[in-house]
Protein backbone atom coordinates (compact mmCIF):
# COMPACT_ATOMS: atom_id res chain seq x y z
CA UNK A 1 0.00 0.00 0.00
CA UNK A 2 1.43 3.38 -0.60
CA UNK A 3 0.78 4.83 3.06
CA UNK A 4 1.29 8.47 2.08
CA UNK A 5 -1.63 8.61 -0.72
CA UNK A 6 -3.69 6.44 1.74
CA UNK A 7 -3.38 9.29 4.57
CA UNK A 8 -3.32 12.25 2.03
CA UNK A 9 -6.47 10.97 0.84
CA UNK A 10 -8.41 11.10 4.45
CA UNK A 11 -6.72 14.74 5.04
CA UNK A 12 -8.36 18.21 3.75
CA UNK A 13 -6.35 21.43 4.04
CA UNK A 14 -7.92 24.49 1.76
CA UNK A 15 -5.55 25.12 -1.11
CA UNK A 16 -3.71 22.27 -0.75
CA UNK A 17 -4.51 19.04 -3.10
CA UNK A 18 -3.98 15.40 -1.78
CA UNK A 19 -1.06 15.16 -4.19
CA UNK A 20 0.50 18.29 -2.28
CA UNK A 21 -0.27 16.32 1.24
CA UNK A 22 1.05 13.19 0.16
CA UNK A 23 4.42 14.63 -0.87
CA UNK A 24 4.50 15.79 2.12
CA UNK A 25 4.21 12.85 4.18
CA UNK A 26 7.23 11.43 5.34
CA UNK A 27 9.12 8.92 7.52
CA UNK A 28 10.16 10.45 10.42
CA UNK A 29 14.03 9.95 11.84
CA UNK A 30 12.74 8.72 15.35
CA UNK A 31 10.01 6.32 14.70
CA UNK A 32 9.05 5.98 18.47
CA UNK A 33 6.89 8.98 17.38
CA UNK A 34 5.43 7.43 14.46
CA UNK A 35 5.47 5.72 11.25
CA UNK A 36 4.90 8.97 9.10
CA UNK A 37 4.72 12.46 9.54
CA UNK A 38 3.06 15.34 8.17
CA UNK A 39 4.89 18.77 8.97
CA UNK A 40 2.82 21.43 8.84
CA UNK A 41 4.78 24.41 8.80
CA UNK A 42 4.30 24.86 4.69
CA UNK A 43 0.61 25.42 5.39
CA UNK A 44 0.70 27.97 8.08
CA UNK A 45 1.01 31.19 5.39
CA UNK A 46 -2.23 29.02 3.91
CA UNK A 47 -4.32 28.54 6.78
CA UNK A 48 -2.81 31.90 8.60
CA UNK A 49 -2.55 29.52 11.39
CA UNK A 50 0.45 28.14 13.66
CA UNK A 51 1.85 24.57 12.66
CA UNK A 52 1.17 23.63 15.91
CA UNK A 53 -2.36 24.51 15.94
CA UNK A 54 -2.83 23.11 12.37
CA UNK A 55 -1.63 19.63 13.62
CA UNK A 56 -3.90 19.57 16.56
CA UNK A 57 -6.91 20.59 14.58
CA UNK A 58 -6.23 18.02 11.75
CA UNK A 59 -5.33 15.43 14.61
CA UNK A 60 -8.63 15.81 15.97
CA UNK A 61 -10.31 14.87 12.96
CA UNK A 62 -8.38 12.29 10.99
CA UNK A 63 -10.60 8.94 11.18
CA UNK A 64 -7.87 6.41 12.65
CA UNK A 65 -9.22 2.50 10.91
CA UNK A 66 -7.88 -0.56 10.03
CA UNK A 67 -4.81 0.49 7.98
CA UNK A 68 -3.82 3.68 9.98
CA UNK A 69 -4.73 3.71 14.03
CA UNK A 70 -3.73 6.57 15.26
CA UNK A 71 -2.97 10.26 14.86
CA UNK A 72 -1.72 12.78 16.82
CA UNK A 73 -0.11 16.05 17.24
CA UNK A 74 3.97 16.77 18.08
CA UNK A 75 5.25 20.08 17.87
CA UNK A 76 3.84 21.09 14.12
CA UNK A 77 4.19 17.50 13.11
CA UNK A 78 1.23 15.59 12.64
CA UNK A 79 2.32 11.69 13.22
CA UNK A 80 0.41 8.72 12.03
CA UNK A 81 0.71 5.32 13.37
CA UNK A 82 0.02 2.56 11.13
CA UNK A 83 -1.87 -0.94 12.11
CA UNK A 84 1.11 -3.35 12.56
CA UNK A 85 -0.95 -6.45 12.07
CA UNK A 86 -2.72 -5.26 9.29
CA UNK A 87 1.14 -4.05 7.60
CA UNK A 88 2.18 -7.59 8.28
CA UNK A 89 -1.20 -9.09 6.62
CA UNK A 90 -1.02 -6.90 3.75
CA UNK A 91 3.16 -7.07 2.99
CA UNK A 92 3.35 -10.53 3.77
CA UNK A 93 0.56 -11.46 0.93
CA UNK A 94 1.93 -8.77 -1.47
CA UNK A 95 5.40 -10.52 -1.41
CA UNK A 96 4.39 -13.63 -1.26
CA UNK A 97 1.47 -13.84 -4.17
CA UNK A 98 4.12 -11.40 -6.23
CA UNK A 99 7.20 -13.43 -5.65
CA UNK A 100 10.34 -12.33 -8.21
CA UNK A 101 7.63 -9.77 -9.61
CA UNK A 102 7.16 -8.14 -6.17
CA UNK A 103 7.89 -4.52 -6.33
CA UNK A 104 7.41 -4.19 -10.22
CA UNK A 105 4.84 -2.25 -11.80
CA UNK A 106 3.52 -2.14 -15.69
CA UNK A 107 3.31 1.72 -15.52
CA UNK A 108 5.76 1.32 -18.60
CA UNK A 109 3.37 -0.12 -20.72
CA UNK A 110 3.28 0.49 -24.15
CA UNK A 111 5.97 2.88 -23.38
CA UNK A 112 10.08 2.34 -25.02
CA UNK A 113 12.73 3.46 -23.27
CA UNK A 114 16.43 3.27 -24.91
CA UNK A 115 19.18 3.51 -22.68
CA UNK A 116 22.40 4.24 -23.90
CA UNK A 117 25.31 2.88 -22.26
CA UNK A 118 28.72 0.98 -21.52
CA UNK A 119 29.62 2.32 -25.22
CA UNK A 120 33.06 0.65 -25.30
CA UNK A 121 36.22 2.06 -27.93
CA UNK A 122 36.57 -0.71 -30.31
CA UNK A 123 41.04 -2.18 -30.26
CA UNK A 124 40.80 0.46 -26.45
CA UNK A 125 40.77 -1.01 -22.97
CA UNK A 126 37.59 -2.23 -21.51
CA UNK A 127 39.16 -0.11 -18.19
CA UNK A 128 38.25 0.55 -15.06
CA UNK A 129 36.92 4.08 -15.75
CA UNK A 130 33.79 2.27 -17.82
CA UNK A 131 32.88 0.01 -14.44
CA UNK A 132 30.10 2.77 -13.93
CA UNK A 133 28.48 3.50 -17.66
CA UNK A 134 28.82 -0.36 -17.33
CA UNK A 135 26.63 -1.44 -14.56
CA UNK A 136 24.51 1.88 -14.35
CA UNK A 137 22.95 1.87 -17.52
CA UNK A 138 22.61 -2.50 -17.26
CA UNK A 139 20.68 -1.58 -13.72
CA UNK A 140 18.32 0.92 -15.66
CA UNK A 141 17.53 -1.60 -18.13
CA UNK A 142 16.60 -3.70 -15.68
CA UNK A 143 14.56 -1.14 -13.23
CA UNK A 144 12.91 -0.10 -16.63
CA UNK A 145 11.82 -3.47 -17.93
CA UNK A 146 10.64 -4.50 -13.77
CA UNK A 147 8.54 -1.51 -14.51
CA UNK A 148 7.13 -2.39 -17.67
CA UNK A 149 8.56 -0.33 -20.13
CA UNK A 150 10.21 -1.95 -23.73
CA UNK A 151 13.81 -1.36 -23.06
CA UNK A 152 16.63 -0.95 -25.95
CA UNK A 153 20.06 -1.40 -24.61
CA UNK A 154 22.53 0.49 -27.28
CA UNK A 155 26.14 -0.30 -26.95
CA UNK A 156 27.61 3.14 -29.24
CA UNK A 157 30.69 1.91 -29.62
CA UNK A 158 33.53 4.24 -30.58
CA UNK A 159 34.62 2.80 -33.73
CA UNK A 160 34.79 5.94 -36.19
CA UNK A 161 38.18 8.04 -36.07
CA UNK A 162 41.63 8.49 -36.85
CA UNK A 163 42.54 5.71 -34.10
CA UNK A 164 41.66 3.11 -36.35
CA UNK A 165 44.02 4.74 -38.67
CA UNK A 166 46.80 5.12 -35.74
CA UNK A 167 46.41 1.72 -34.99
CA UNK A 168 46.31 0.29 -38.27
CA UNK A 169 49.83 2.38 -39.31
CA UNK A 170 51.13 0.48 -35.71
CA UNK A 171 49.86 -3.12 -36.73
CA UNK A 172 51.18 -2.61 -40.32
CA UNK A 173 54.99 -1.76 -38.82
CA UNK A 174 55.53 -3.44 -35.36
CA UNK A 175 52.52 -6.05 -35.39
CA UNK A 176 51.60 -9.49 -36.76
CA UNK A 177 48.53 -11.38 -36.81
CA UNK A 178 49.60 -13.79 -34.74
CA UNK A 179 50.69 -11.80 -31.93
CA UNK A 180 47.30 -10.03 -32.05
CA UNK A 181 44.88 -12.98 -32.17
CA UNK A 182 46.84 -14.12 -29.38
CA UNK A 183 46.96 -11.26 -27.14
CA UNK A 184 43.55 -10.10 -28.18
CA UNK A 185 42.55 -6.15 -26.94
CA UNK A 186 45.49 -6.09 -24.91
CA UNK A 187 47.91 -6.56 -28.07
CA UNK A 188 45.83 -3.65 -29.77
CA UNK A 189 46.35 -1.76 -26.46
CA UNK A 190 50.02 -1.98 -26.79
CA UNK A 191 50.40 -0.66 -30.30
CA UNK A 192 47.85 2.11 -29.58
CA UNK A 193 50.75 2.88 -26.95
CA UNK A 194 53.46 2.49 -29.40
CA UNK A 195 52.40 4.58 -31.63
CA UNK A 196 51.64 7.81 -29.86
CA UNK A 197 55.13 6.97 -27.94
CA UNK A 198 56.73 6.83 -31.27
CA UNK A 199 54.70 9.55 -32.75
CA UNK A 200 56.34 12.15 -30.62
CA UNK A 201 59.67 11.70 -31.72
CA UNK A 202 58.06 11.23 -35.59
CA UNK A 203 55.07 13.31 -36.06
CA UNK A 204 55.07 12.31 -39.61
CA UNK A 205 53.35 9.53 -38.07
CA UNK A 206 50.43 11.58 -37.59
CA UNK A 207 49.60 12.06 -41.21
CA UNK A 208 50.26 8.08 -42.10
CA UNK A 209 46.86 7.13 -39.53
CA UNK A 210 45.10 10.24 -41.09
CA UNK A 211 45.76 8.93 -44.50
CA UNK A 212 44.69 5.28 -42.93
CA UNK A 213 41.49 6.48 -41.73
CA UNK A 214 40.77 8.57 -44.75
CA UNK A 215 41.56 4.69 -46.94
CA UNK A 216 39.09 3.42 -44.26
CA UNK A 217 36.09 5.94 -45.16
CA UNK A 218 36.86 5.71 -49.14
CA UNK A 219 35.86 1.86 -48.29
CA UNK A 220 39.35 0.41 -49.16
CA UNK A 221 39.37 -3.53 -48.89
CA UNK A 222 42.66 -3.85 -47.03
CA UNK A 223 42.18 -0.98 -44.31
CA UNK A 224 38.54 -2.55 -43.82
CA UNK A 225 39.55 -5.87 -43.50
CA UNK A 226 42.31 -4.74 -41.00
CA UNK A 227 39.41 -2.41 -39.13
CA UNK A 228 36.33 -4.90 -39.14
CA UNK A 229 39.14 -7.60 -37.68
CA UNK A 230 40.47 -5.08 -34.44
CA UNK A 231 36.52 -4.81 -34.10
CA UNK A 232 35.67 -8.58 -33.65
CA UNK A 233 38.44 -9.75 -31.42
CA UNK A 234 37.31 -6.09 -29.05
CA UNK A 235 34.07 -7.49 -28.78
CA UNK A 236 35.31 -11.10 -28.05
CA UNK A 237 37.49 -9.58 -25.63
CA UNK A 238 34.86 -7.84 -23.56
CA UNK A 239 32.10 -9.94 -24.23
CA UNK A 240 33.73 -12.40 -21.58
CA UNK A 241 33.19 -9.04 -19.52
CA UNK A 242 29.77 -8.90 -19.73
CA UNK A 243 28.85 -12.36 -19.38
CA UNK A 244 30.01 -11.94 -15.88
CA UNK A 245 28.36 -8.86 -15.23
CA UNK A 246 24.94 -10.28 -16.44
CA UNK A 247 24.74 -7.20 -19.51
CA UNK A 248 23.17 -7.58 -22.38
CA UNK A 249 22.65 -4.93 -25.12
CA UNK A 250 19.96 -5.00 -28.01
CA UNK A 251 22.14 -2.97 -30.56
CA UNK A 252 25.84 -2.67 -30.64
CA UNK A 253 25.17 0.40 -33.64
CA UNK A 254 28.07 2.12 -33.21
CA UNK A 255 29.10 5.49 -34.66
CA UNK A 256 30.51 4.10 -37.78
CA UNK A 257 26.58 2.95 -38.36
CA UNK A 258 25.68 6.77 -39.12
CA UNK A 259 28.69 7.34 -41.41
CA UNK A 260 25.98 7.40 -44.21
CA UNK A 261 23.13 9.25 -42.31
CA UNK A 262 25.04 12.61 -41.42
CA UNK A 263 24.48 14.30 -44.46
CA UNK A 264 20.63 14.33 -44.24
CA UNK A 265 21.45 16.16 -40.85
CA UNK A 266 23.68 18.37 -42.20
CA UNK A 267 21.43 19.55 -44.98
CA UNK A 268 17.91 19.79 -42.88
CA UNK A 269 20.43 22.63 -40.45
CA UNK A 270 21.36 24.15 -43.69
CA UNK A 271 17.87 24.06 -44.97
CA UNK A 272 16.26 25.63 -41.40
CA UNK A 273 19.08 28.32 -41.60
CA UNK A 274 21.11 27.06 -38.65
CA UNK A 275 24.50 26.56 -40.45
CA UNK A 276 26.75 29.36 -39.78
CA UNK A 277 30.45 29.30 -41.26
CA UNK A 278 32.91 29.90 -38.47
CA UNK A 279 36.53 29.87 -39.68
CA UNK A 280 35.65 27.35 -42.32
CA UNK A 281 33.79 25.05 -40.00
CA UNK A 282 30.26 24.83 -39.89
CA UNK A 283 28.78 25.46 -36.83
CA UNK A 284 25.33 25.67 -34.66
CA UNK A 285 25.39 29.19 -33.14
CA UNK A 286 24.14 28.87 -29.12
CA UNK A 287 25.19 32.21 -27.63
CA UNK A 288 22.00 33.16 -27.18
CA UNK A 289 21.42 30.11 -25.11
CA UNK A 290 24.62 30.39 -22.97
CA UNK A 291 26.81 28.08 -24.60
CA UNK A 292 29.82 27.91 -26.79
CA UNK A 293 28.58 27.36 -30.70
CA UNK A 294 28.16 23.44 -31.39
CA UNK A 295 30.70 22.81 -34.67
CA UNK A 296 28.93 20.65 -36.54
CA UNK A 297 31.95 20.09 -39.21
CA UNK A 298 35.09 20.98 -39.01
CA UNK A 299 37.13 23.30 -41.66
CA UNK A 300 38.12 20.10 -43.41
CA UNK A 301 34.57 19.20 -43.76
CA UNK A 302 34.63 15.96 -41.09
CA UNK A 303 32.10 15.30 -38.63
CA UNK A 304 32.20 15.75 -35.16
CA UNK A 305 30.57 13.57 -32.06
CA UNK A 306 27.60 16.23 -32.32
CA UNK A 307 26.76 15.23 -35.61
CA UNK A 308 27.03 11.51 -35.59
CA UNK A 309 25.28 11.99 -32.27
CA UNK A 310 22.42 13.99 -33.91
CA UNK A 311 21.99 11.34 -36.67
CA UNK A 312 21.77 8.26 -34.42
CA UNK A 313 19.22 10.30 -31.84
CA UNK A 314 16.75 10.88 -34.93
CA UNK A 315 17.86 6.94 -35.92
CA UNK A 316 16.74 5.97 -32.77
CA UNK A 317 13.67 8.21 -32.81
CA UNK A 318 12.51 6.72 -36.07
CA UNK A 319 13.65 3.17 -35.38
CA UNK A 320 12.49 2.54 -31.70
CA UNK A 321 9.59 5.49 -31.28
CA UNK A 322 11.06 6.39 -27.81
CA UNK A 323 9.32 7.81 -25.06
CA UNK A 324 12.97 8.30 -23.28
CA UNK A 325 16.41 8.40 -24.65
CA UNK A 326 19.07 8.15 -21.50
CA UNK A 327 22.42 8.74 -22.15
CA UNK A 328 24.59 6.94 -19.42
CA UNK A 329 28.15 8.75 -20.04
CA UNK A 330 30.48 10.73 -17.56
CA UNK A 331 29.65 14.27 -15.96
CA UNK A 332 32.48 15.86 -18.42
CA UNK A 333 30.40 15.33 -21.38
CA UNK A 334 27.49 17.60 -19.92
CA UNK A 335 28.42 20.68 -22.76
CA UNK A 336 28.32 17.99 -25.07
CA UNK A 337 24.88 16.74 -24.72
CA UNK A 338 23.29 20.00 -23.69
CA UNK A 339 24.72 21.52 -27.11
CA UNK A 340 23.08 18.66 -29.05
CA UNK A 341 20.06 18.60 -27.44
CA UNK A 342 19.74 22.07 -27.99
CA UNK A 343 20.75 21.89 -31.79
CA UNK A 344 17.51 19.03 -31.95
CA UNK A 345 15.23 21.15 -30.56
CA UNK A 346 16.35 23.92 -32.41
CA UNK A 347 15.72 22.04 -35.65
CA UNK A 348 11.83 21.76 -34.13
CA UNK A 349 12.06 17.85 -32.98
CA UNK A 350 9.57 17.93 -30.35
CA UNK A 351 10.93 14.68 -28.65
CA UNK A 352 14.10 16.56 -28.08
CA UNK A 353 12.73 17.01 -24.57
CA UNK A 354 12.68 13.17 -23.97
CA UNK A 355 16.75 13.42 -24.34
CA UNK A 356 18.32 12.53 -20.84
CA UNK A 357 22.10 12.84 -20.23
CA UNK A 358 22.26 10.22 -16.87
CA UNK A 359 26.09 12.38 -16.18
CA UNK A 360 27.94 9.82 -13.04
CA UNK A 361 31.16 10.88 -11.96
CA UNK A 362 34.57 8.97 -12.47
CA UNK A 363 35.77 5.94 -10.62
CA UNK A 364 39.98 5.00 -10.36
CA UNK A 365 41.65 2.69 -7.73
CA UNK A 366 43.23 4.42 -4.64
CA UNK A 367 46.44 4.49 -6.54
CA UNK A 368 45.23 7.14 -8.62
CA UNK A 369 43.95 7.85 -12.51
CA UNK A 370 45.05 6.14 -15.99
CA UNK A 371 45.64 6.99 -19.49
CA UNK A 372 44.83 5.02 -22.47
CA UNK A 373 47.88 6.85 -24.64
CA UNK A 374 50.33 6.64 -21.59
CA UNK A 375 49.83 2.67 -21.46
CA UNK A 376 48.75 3.18 -17.57
CA UNK A 377 45.37 1.97 -17.73
CA UNK A 378 43.56 -0.76 -15.17
CA UNK A 379 41.31 -3.45 -17.07
CA UNK A 380 38.32 -3.95 -15.71
CA UNK A 381 39.23 -7.63 -16.14
CA UNK A 382 41.74 -7.71 -13.95
CA UNK A 383 39.92 -5.51 -10.90
CA UNK A 384 36.81 -8.20 -11.49
CA UNK A 385 39.93 -10.99 -11.40
CA UNK A 386 41.50 -9.76 -7.73
CA UNK A 387 37.82 -9.62 -6.37
CA UNK A 388 36.79 -13.14 -6.89
CA UNK A 389 40.16 -13.97 -5.96
CA UNK A 390 39.85 -11.84 -2.94
CA UNK A 391 36.47 -13.37 -2.14
CA UNK A 392 37.58 -16.44 -2.73
CA UNK A 393 40.69 -16.38 0.25
CA UNK A 394 37.81 -15.03 2.39
CA UNK A 395 35.11 -17.11 2.03
CA UNK A 396 37.88 -20.00 2.27
CA UNK A 397 38.87 -18.35 6.04
CA UNK A 398 35.11 -18.15 7.09
CA UNK A 399 33.63 -21.42 5.57
CA UNK A 400 36.30 -23.94 4.64
CA UNK A 401 33.68 -26.89 3.45
CA UNK A 402 31.67 -24.23 1.30
CA UNK A 403 30.34 -26.29 -1.28
CA UNK A 404 30.59 -24.62 -5.01
CA UNK A 405 32.80 -22.54 -3.44
CA UNK A 406 34.12 -20.69 -6.93
CA UNK A 407 30.97 -20.49 -8.59
CA UNK A 408 29.95 -18.68 -4.94
CA UNK A 409 33.49 -16.23 -5.18
CA UNK A 410 32.34 -15.56 -8.78
CA UNK A 411 29.04 -14.40 -7.31
CA UNK A 412 30.38 -12.39 -4.51
CA UNK A 413 33.63 -10.94 -6.05
CA UNK A 414 31.36 -9.34 -9.28
CA UNK A 415 28.53 -8.21 -6.86
CA UNK A 416 31.43 -6.38 -5.10
CA UNK A 417 32.62 -4.90 -7.85
CA UNK A 418 29.09 -3.92 -9.50
CA UNK A 419 28.05 -2.69 -5.75
CA UNK A 420 30.77 -0.33 -5.44
CA UNK A 421 29.90 1.24 -8.03
CA UNK A 422 26.38 1.78 -7.50
CA UNK A 423 26.28 2.56 -4.02
CA UNK A 424 26.78 6.08 -3.86
CA UNK A 425 24.97 8.78 -5.45
CA UNK A 426 26.18 8.18 -9.61
CA UNK A 427 27.39 11.50 -9.66
CA UNK A 428 30.22 11.39 -7.25
CA UNK A 429 34.03 10.45 -8.04
CA UNK A 430 34.69 7.04 -6.51
CA UNK A 431 37.89 5.25 -5.26
CA UNK A 432 37.25 2.02 -5.66
CA UNK A 433 38.92 0.18 -2.72
CA UNK A 434 39.10 -3.62 -2.69
CA UNK A 435 38.79 -3.71 0.86
CA UNK A 436 36.05 -1.70 1.56
CA UNK A 437 34.09 -3.77 -1.06
CA UNK A 438 34.73 -7.49 0.30
CA UNK A 439 33.72 -6.28 4.01
CA UNK A 440 31.12 -8.89 5.48
CA UNK A 441 30.11 -5.76 7.97
CA UNK A 442 29.85 -2.97 5.90
CA UNK A 443 27.27 -1.28 3.88
CA UNK A 444 28.18 -3.84 1.05
CA UNK A 445 27.28 -6.48 -1.24
CA UNK A 446 28.87 -9.01 0.56
CA UNK A 447 26.60 -8.18 3.70
CA UNK A 448 23.45 -8.49 1.73
CA UNK A 449 24.68 -11.37 0.03
CA UNK A 450 25.35 -13.09 4.00
CA UNK A 451 22.46 -11.70 5.07
CA UNK A 452 20.68 -13.93 1.88
CA UNK A 453 22.12 -16.83 3.05
CA UNK A 454 21.74 -16.13 6.29
CA UNK A 455 17.45 -16.02 5.63
CA UNK A 456 18.11 -19.09 3.02
CA UNK A 457 19.92 -21.20 5.61
CA UNK A 458 17.09 -20.41 8.56
CA UNK A 459 14.33 -21.44 6.36
CA UNK A 460 16.55 -24.79 5.21
CA UNK A 461 16.54 -25.84 8.55
CA UNK A 462 12.32 -25.70 8.87
CA UNK A 463 11.98 -27.05 5.93
CA UNK A 464 14.16 -30.45 7.02
CA UNK A 465 12.28 -29.91 9.96
CA UNK A 466 8.95 -30.27 8.23
CA UNK A 467 7.75 -27.10 9.43
CA UNK A 468 4.98 -25.54 7.42
CA UNK A 469 4.37 -21.42 7.82
CA UNK A 470 2.80 -20.24 4.82
CA UNK A 471 -0.74 -18.44 4.85
CA UNK A 472 -0.75 -18.93 9.04
CA UNK A 473 -2.18 -16.86 11.45
CA UNK A 474 -0.57 -13.08 12.11
CA UNK A 475 0.24 -12.21 15.58
CA UNK A 476 0.35 -8.69 16.55
CA UNK A 477 4.12 -7.94 15.46
CA UNK A 478 7.25 -6.45 18.02
CA UNK A 479 9.14 -3.65 17.25
CA UNK A 480 11.78 -4.94 15.14
CA UNK A 481 9.38 -7.11 13.43
CA UNK A 482 7.37 -4.17 12.43
CA UNK A 483 10.52 -2.18 11.44
CA UNK A 484 11.12 -4.60 8.89
CA UNK A 485 7.97 -5.35 7.66
CA UNK A 486 7.93 -1.23 6.75
CA UNK A 487 11.40 -2.26 5.06
CA UNK A 488 9.70 -4.76 2.92
CA UNK A 489 7.03 -2.33 2.36
CA UNK A 490 9.05 0.04 0.87
CA UNK A 491 10.48 -1.83 -2.15
CA UNK A 492 7.53 -1.03 -4.57
CA UNK A 493 8.36 3.15 -4.18
CA UNK A 494 12.31 3.03 -4.17
CA UNK A 495 12.22 1.27 -7.30
CA UNK A 496 9.90 4.10 -9.05
CA UNK A 497 12.45 6.36 -7.12
CA UNK A 498 15.03 4.85 -8.75
CA UNK A 499 13.83 5.52 -12.49
CA UNK A 500 12.50 8.36 -11.40
CA UNK A 501 15.69 10.04 -10.97
CA UNK A 502 18.07 7.58 -12.78
CA UNK A 503 19.48 6.52 -9.54
CA UNK A 504 20.01 2.34 -8.72
CA UNK A 505 21.89 3.96 -5.67
CA UNK A 506 18.49 4.27 -3.69
CA UNK A 507 18.42 0.37 -4.47
CA UNK A 508 21.91 -0.24 -3.38
CA UNK A 509 21.24 1.58 -0.07
CA UNK A 510 17.30 -0.04 0.55
CA UNK A 511 19.55 -3.24 0.40
CA UNK A 512 21.44 -2.67 3.42
CA UNK A 513 18.95 -0.66 4.90
CA UNK A 514 16.64 -3.91 4.85
CA UNK A 515 19.57 -6.11 5.72
CA UNK A 516 20.28 -4.67 8.47
CA UNK A 517 16.87 -4.07 9.62
CA UNK A 518 16.56 -8.31 9.13
CA UNK A 519 19.74 -8.65 10.70
CA UNK A 520 18.35 -6.73 14.26
CA UNK A 521 14.80 -8.79 13.98
CA UNK A 522 17.34 -12.05 13.47
CA UNK A 523 19.28 -11.04 16.70
CA UNK A 524 16.50 -9.71 18.45
CA UNK A 525 13.18 -12.68 18.01
CA UNK A 526 14.02 -16.14 18.10
CA UNK A 527 12.84 -17.36 14.87
CA UNK A 528 12.86 -21.22 15.08
CA UNK A 529 13.11 -21.38 19.00
CA UNK A 530 10.02 -18.86 19.12
CA UNK A 531 7.66 -18.83 22.58
CA UNK A 532 4.68 -20.31 20.26
CA UNK A 533 4.29 -22.06 16.96
CA UNK A 534 2.35 -18.98 15.55
CA UNK A 535 4.65 -17.02 16.30
CA UNK A 536 7.42 -19.33 14.89
CA UNK A 537 5.28 -19.40 11.27
CA UNK A 538 4.81 -15.49 11.56
CA UNK A 539 8.58 -15.36 11.47
CA UNK A 540 9.78 -17.79 9.12
CA UNK A 541 6.99 -15.68 6.67
CA UNK A 542 8.98 -12.52 7.61
CA UNK A 543 12.38 -14.51 6.55
CA UNK A 544 11.12 -15.39 3.63
CA UNK A 545 9.66 -12.50 2.84
CA UNK A 546 12.91 -10.74 3.27
CA UNK A 547 14.97 -12.97 1.16
CA UNK A 548 12.71 -12.56 -2.04
CA UNK A 549 12.59 -8.82 -1.20
CA UNK A 550 16.22 -8.53 -1.13
CA UNK A 551 16.85 -11.02 -3.98
CA UNK A 552 14.83 -8.64 -6.19
CA UNK A 553 16.48 -5.51 -5.05
CA UNK A 554 20.33 -6.93 -6.06
CA UNK A 555 18.73 -8.82 -9.07
CA UNK A 556 17.59 -5.56 -10.35
CA UNK A 557 21.26 -3.90 -9.19
CA UNK A 558 22.98 -6.44 -11.59
CA UNK A 559 24.18 -8.55 -8.34
CA UNK A 560 23.72 -12.65 -8.15
CA UNK A 561 22.33 -13.97 -4.68
CA UNK A 562 24.41 -17.17 -3.36
CA UNK A 563 22.31 -19.74 -1.02
CA UNK A 564 25.18 -20.35 1.06
CA UNK A 565 28.09 -18.15 1.86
Amino acid sequence: MDYRTYIAARIRIEGVSAEEIANAVAVPPDTTLGDYALPCFKFARILKKSPAVIAEELAAVYPADEVIESASAVGGYLNFRVNKAGLANEVLTAVESAGSDYGSSDMGRGKTVCIDYSSINIAKPFHIGHLSTTVLGGSLYRIFKFLGYRTVGINHLGDYGTQFGKLISAYKRWGNRELVEKGGIRALNELYVRFHREAEADPALDDEARAYFKKIEEGDAECLALFDWFKALTLKDVQKIYDLLGITFDSYAGESFYQDKMAPVVEELREKGLLVESRGAQIVDLEAYGMPPCIILKSDGTSLYATRDMAAAIYRKKTYDFDKCLYVVAYQQNLHFKQFFKVLELMGKEWAKDLVHVAYGMVSLEDGAMSTRKGNVVFLEDVIARCIEKASAILKEKNPGLADSDRVATTVGVGAVVFGALYNSKIKDITFSYEKALNFDGETSVYVQYTCARAASVLQKAKESGIAYMGTEIPAPETAEAELLKALSALPETVLAAARDYEPSYLARYAVDTAQKFNKFYIDCKIMGAETEEKRAFRLRLTAATLTVLTNALTLLGIGVPEKM
